[in-house]
């Protein structure tokens, strides 16, 4: 995909982090954006921000567990814009409070069913339900166009708890996704966008946790392991790039956007011990990682 100018794009987790910086990349291009998020006060704020900047965009409250809100935001998409040419299935969600959490101390068979139903219905079922709603209409109009699925570097990579298993479960859909697409002949191409450490609140997602899926109480803010989450993703990139290696991906045609190289040797390793028939591989083991992670966190 080339021509950006006048064409539309949809974001979900688009208020803030990776989502906006997409959202304002696009319209930098020339195309009209439509942010989706589940956090209303933020999503005000990111579509305020967006049309100073000249943007012609509308913001969709959504919610991408459900099923019937991604489809009531394709719904709202066309309404205001027409054909939609980018979907950007970028929600996405982590355990960071409590002993559950991808830095805490509970075994993958102790996990809590809240956290498995949260986490793989954000980030799995959320992109699923994005295809099934965009997907035939950005077939059926016969332009050209782009699907971006936000996974992570945790799709390459053993453990991570409920949070590595939905973006293994995300890079085989997008996968999957691509290939049903070149079967069809369909105009539309696909990426799968797995960043390592981006400065992004996701470490913060209980924010948004839903009352059904348990949500807790109280946020211990000030909890070590929410600090040490909070200081590795402030080390991160600015999303900006991100949105800068996905846009550029769109262009190119790129399947696999991996804006980190430096992070290529893990996920090397990892292939390396499938093809040797081994063990899975302990990524803490792996030269340079816990040098990197000790120096994000200080």
């Amino acid at each position: 995909m080339r021509d950006f100018d006048n064409k539309t794009a949809v974001v979900t987790g688009g208020a803030s982090g990776i989502g906006l910086a997409l959202a304002e990349r696009f319209a930098a291009a020339g195309m009209r954006v439509v942010l989706a998020d589940i956090e209303a006060s933020s999503l005000e704020a990111a579509l305020k921000t967006l049309k100073a900047q000249g943007a012609e965009a509308i913001g969709v409250e959504v919610n991408v567990m459900q099923r019937d809100s991604v489809m009531q935001l394709a719904e709202r998409a066309m309404d205001a814009f027409g054909n939609i040419h980018v979907l950007c299935n970028n929600a996405g969600v982590s355990t960071t409070v409590g002993a559950s959490s991808a830095i805490g101390d509970l075994c993958v068979w102790e996990m809590p069913e809240a956290d498995w139903d949260w986490v793989m219905g954000v980030n799995f079922a959320g992109a699923r339900y994005g295809l099934q709603a965009f997907v035939p209409h950005m077939i059926g109009h016969g332009e050209t166009g782009h699907i971006v699925n936000t996974a992570s570097l945790a799709a390459f990579i053993p453990g991570g708890g409920p949070y590595g298993a939905s973006k293994h479960a995300l890079l085989s859909l997008t996968e999957t996704l691509y290939l049903d697409l070149k079967a069809q002949k369909s105009a539309i191409g696909a990426s799968l966008l797995c960043p390592g450490f981006v400065n992004t609140h996701l470490h913060r997602s209980e924010r948004n946790r839903p009352v059904e899926v348990g949500r807790p109480a109280g946020l211990p803010e000030t909890d070590s392991k929410m600090a040490m989450a909070g200081a590795i993703m402030a080390s991160g990139d600015p999303p900006s790039a991100m949105a800068e290696a996905v846009f550029q991906g769109i262009q190119d045609e790129c399947f696999y956007i991996l804006p980190h190289p430096q992070w290529d040797v893990q996920v090397r390793a990892r292939i390396d011990h499938v093809l040797q028939r081994k063990r899975p591989l302990d990524i803490e083991n792996v030269e340079g990682v816990t040098d990197q992670l000790q120096r994000k966190a200080s």
